[in-house]
């Protein structure tokens, strides 16, 4: 599946592809690798839980055979080992190198590319010396420790005999790197057929794979595509009774052969194939089909499939025969994996003594039911919370009943103040039910209050970093030397319990370069403390409206805190499990950190959605004065598209460096937004710019960014773009933008400025704290 939940298609956008290696606790496996595709953001994931993470795909110039990373996912290369070693710093990460989109996509459908990269590039000893050291080069630039070669298939006796050529020169240089540098040693592996040969006379070089691979995970699946097949089949057939398109004989030819079993990893899909039934009353596996189904390419997410299941209270079937699931839905078939399949597939791995298998992909699971199960876990797929309480509620009762209903009674206790208690019950009543699912987010570090204590110097006036309504942040500085800004609320204050709630609800499942962390909380001794990650570089708001320091935010700065801000809020509207609404966007909530990355902070105003809900209506009118919707203001709705009329604001802000509570132009009688919207309609951007701006060498121009900016602020938040559109009209020049009408609130449209700013400002709140330094004017 490649970015939508229904499909999943190899032909899609450029955006990046991550494969995570799970370690198995208690199954016997050194190595258990998944792949996951995504656009950007890089999506929820707990590194804690894995050992391995690659991050796909890297292409080669067919020119100069180096590698390059596409531009649009180049941060997110950069910075995916930075990330995913905050979680867990043992991890090791890869990089996947392929043959090209188009290329690729034929190798799945078994037709003959016209042309590969990897073929020309293997042809000459000088294109193979390019291509490794540009690897290697590339890998230690982004701090990747191993390389990937993805490679489906090579189609010819010279593409096979140069192939082991590469590897035995890839590894030798990798060796020799190692040996003159004090870094340790690239890991190699290698995507690999499900057979050790392709037709009767192409056989991949096993001595050299063998010698220098440190493992091969095999493609197990794809043999039958609803595309091409005009019969129902199971495209990850463990066995089969009627043909060789099957893993087991895949996986007894590549040990025949002399691969080591420690040395193959199994492939598992978290997808399936549809099929369009002649006869549905003839639905078992190789029944007559008329094509394919449901998606474009017939493929499906294993989540999308449970879900339609969930919906028209679908049977699954269970074929021990080739292991496989499927089920029926009108005329439709779809064949798949669901946890009987994978249990099964997970014994045959350990049987086989491989050294582990690899989950393509684990974005399609379904509230990780498939990932538990190849864990081993014993899991009721429709409750999870519910199965946990029948296993072991009986077994406490029997054991311990009375010291289990004492320690509950004085935990309960400790924590039910004022609203606090949901830290214990992980629940929040005043939330949908969508926020009570598992996640998968690191555990938030409860910190002692003494600890705090002792990082902040006692709460010294020294170390405050800002106050505000509800609080005051310090900054504090851990035992080891890691800085950290605590949120200390105020005990009289009687706002900001919900919003701690929410904060740390909400951040302990949220993962993303472009949102700041919530390291843990304090709740002892009656204290309600947030510890975030201590942004050095202070908010936006700091350097952007100060008449000295907003020329250390050039243009090009602007752009990348422009574009960090996009993906943080695309993360949180497209990308997560669910829908979060921030609503307190502002140029004080967006930190800074050591290299000006943007992040996101403040979530106590924040609210959750499942996906299939589109706003919500609220009699607490929250937020701060300038960023609020006319919607939010006037009837308490909120969507998605609050949060986009708060980023056209900021946006405008950073253009232009002027306030949201200044008024502008010739009477000062003009809002930003209303002075914006003139100064675009009669041509006259430029004098609405920050005059220290550049954008002639930038491929993002300041007067887009003004059209853009003013389509959020639309006075109708159908009439706005998403952030989906606001991030393809801001990255493509060619992209046509709409023409924006007068914003909301504007004077000319009928509204009171003065009526308008009193009545906003009594129901908004502007008491949110920025976690940086704040520096006496």
């Amino acid at each position: 599946m490649y970015g939508n939940p229904s499909t999943l298609s190899y032909s899609s956008s450029s955006s990046s592809l991550f494969s995570f290696r799970i370690p198995l606790l208690n199954h016997g496996f050194k190595l258990v690798t998944g792949t996951l595709k995504v656009s950007p953001p890089t999506p929820e994931i707990n590194s804690a839980l894995y050992t391995h993470l690659m991050c796909a795909f890297a292409n080669v110039n067919s020119t100069t055979y180096h590698l390059s990373i596409p531009s649009t996912d180049e941060q997110y290369f950069s910075s995916f080992t930075t990330i995913v070693k905050r979680g867990n710093p043992s991890i090791k990460t890869l990089l996947s190198i392929w043959n090209g989109l188009a290329e690729t996509n034929k190798s799945i459908v078994g037709e003959k590319g016209n042309y590969s990269v990897f073929s020309a590039m293997l042809e000459k000893t000088s294109n193979r010396r390019a291509f490794i050291e540009s690897s290697i080069k590339t890998a230690r630039i982004y701090g990747f420790e191993g390389l990937d070669l993805f490679w489906l298939y090579p189609r010819s006796a010279s593409d096979m005999s140069n192939m082991g050529i590469l590897f035995d020169e890839w590894r030798a240089a990798v060796e020799s790197e190692s040996r003159n540098s004090t870094q340790s040693k690239l890991l190699l592996t290698m995507a690999l057929r499900y057979v050790p040969e392709y037709g009767k006379s192409l056989n991949y070089p096993i001595e050299s794979l063998v010698r220098n691979l440190d493992w091969g995970h095999v493609v197990a699946y794809d043999y039958h595509l609803s595309i091409k097949e005009n019969v129902t089949g199971a495209h990850a057939a463990l066995y089969d009774p009627n043909s060789n398109v099957n893993t087991d004989y895949g996986i007894r030819k590549w040990l025949s052969r002399g691969f080591p079993s420690d040395k193959l990893v199994l492939g598992l899909p978290f997808h399936g194939y549809a099929w369009t039934l002649v006869n549905p009353g003839d639905n078992g596996v190789g029944s007559p089909a008329s094509g394919l189904a449901v998606t474009q390419d017939g493929s499906v997410s294993y989540q999308y499939i449970k879900w339609n299941t969930r919906t028209y209270g679908t049977n699954i079937v269970y074929n021990a025969t080739y292991v496989v699931n499927y089920c029926v839905v009108g005329a439709s078939w779809i064949g798949f994996d669901d946890v009987e399949a994978v249990k099964t597939k997970i014994a045959y791995a350990k049987e086989k003594k491989l050294l582990g298998y690899n989950v393509f992909q684990v974005i399609n699971d379904d509230n990780w039911v498939l990932s538990r199960a190849a864990h081993g876990e014993e899991i009721d797929q429709d409750n999870n919370r519910k199965s946990l309480l029948i296993i072991i509620l009986p077994i406490a009762l029997i054991l311990a009943p009375l010291t289990l209903i004492i320690c509950y009674l004085l935990r309960r206790k400790v924590l039910k103040w004022k609203g606090l208690d949901y830290l214990y019950s992980c629940r929040n009543t005043n939330t949908s039910e969508a926020e009570n699912n598992e996640s998968n987010a690191p555990n938030l570090q409860v910190f002692s209050f003494n600890k705090i204590k002792e990082a902040t110097n006692n709460f010294s006036n020294n170390n405050k970093l800002g106050e505000g309504g509800f609080g005051i942040v310090y900054k504090g500085i851990l035992p080891r030397g890691h800085e950290i800004a605590v949120k200390r609320l105020s005990k009289t204050s009687n706002q900001g319990v919900e919003e701690f709630e929410n904060e740390v609800m909400l951040t302990a499942r949220l993962q993303h370069v472009n949102l700041t962390r919530v390291l843990g909380y304090c709740i002892q001794r009656e204290e309600k403390m947030l510890i975030y990650e201590y942004m050095p570089n202070h908010s936006l708001d700091f350097h952007i409206f100060d008449p000295i320091r907003h020329h250390q935010l050039d243009w090009e700065k602007r752009v990348h805190i422009i574009e960090g801000i996009t993906q943080g809020l695309l993360y949180l509207q497209e990308y997560s499990n669910f829908t979060i609404i921030h609503r307190d966007l502002k140029a004080s909530n967006v930190l800074l950190d050591n290299n000006m990355n943007p992040k996101i902070s403040d979530f106590g105003m924040a609210r959750l959605f499942r996906k299939d809900e589109l706003e919500a209506n609220t009699d607490r009118i929250v937020g701060t004065y300038g960023y609020v919707p006319p919607e939010y203001v006037k009837k308490g709705t909120y969507s998605m598209k609050y949060d986009v009329y708060s980023f056209g604001v900021l946006l405008l802000q950073i253009i232009s460096g002027k306030r949201s509570r200044h008024y502008y132009g010739p009477s000062e009688n003009l809002h930003l937004l209303d002075y914006a919207y003139q100064m675009w309609e009669v041509g006259k951007g430029v004098e609405f710019f920050d005059p220290s701006l550049d954008d002639s060498s930038s491929h993002c121009k300041l007067i887009k960014c003004l059209q853009v900016a003013l389509l959020c602020v639309q006075e109708s938040p159908e009439n706005r773009p998403t952030m989906l559109e606001i991030y393809s009209m801001l990255k493509d020049e060619t992209k046509a933008i709409g023409t924006p009408t007068r914003p909301a609130f504007s004077v000319r449209s009928g509204a009171s400025v003065e009526h308008t700013s009193t009545s906003q400002q009594a129901s908004c709140s502007a008491n949110y704290l920025p976690i940086s330094d704040v520096i006496p004017r």
